[in-house]
């Protein structure tokens, strides 16, 4: 189980919504946090193995990239990834997609992947007390904001 889940009804196709959530350089536009991402290695697209890097900020004066490998790139159905700093482990994203009678379910998950002393030393770095709670909040601004583009 992810460390925190969320999940939207989207009045539209998987095929449509992954195709949306799967272009990593458009993350940017649903993502509070992540300012825009770039392929990576000669990478074009999804795949397993892709390699992207995010440019993310928090507040005026803090912003930080990571790298981000692709673990699944099933149209329709799945897209996710795992999140790198300096070479450390941060977290697992998910983008998990399930067809309804009027479009799709997406279910958005975050799975932390730091070790306890980065949790600890990443509060005072980052001003973030309650790292899940914050992209809790973060995941439903992103899941709202891709439902408006697909809806759209």
């Amino acid at each position: 189980m992810a460390d925190v889940e969320v999940t939207e009804q989207v009045r539209a196709e998987p095929s449509v919504v992954y195709d949306l959530v799967s272009d990593v350089t458009r993350m940017g536009s649903w993502s509070p946090e992540t300012t825009s991402c770039r392929w990576l290695g000669g990478a074009t697209g999804p795949a397993v193995g892709a390699r992207f890097r995010g440019t993310n900020r928090r507040g005026p004066l803090l912003r930080w990239t990571t790298t981000c490998t692709v673990t699944a790139a099933e149209p329709g159905r799945r897209f996710a990834f795992d999140v790198d700093f300096a070479g450390v482990p941060i977290a697992r994203w998910a983008y998990d997609l399930e067809p309804t009678p009027t479009g799709c379910t997406v279910t958005e998950s975050w799975d932390d992947r730091r070790g306890r002393p980065l949790q600890i030393a990443s509060v005072p770095l980052m001003g973030i007390a309650d790292r899940a709670e914050h992209n809790r909040r973060s995941m439903q601004t992103t899941l709202t904001a891709l439902r408006l583009a697909a809806e759209g």
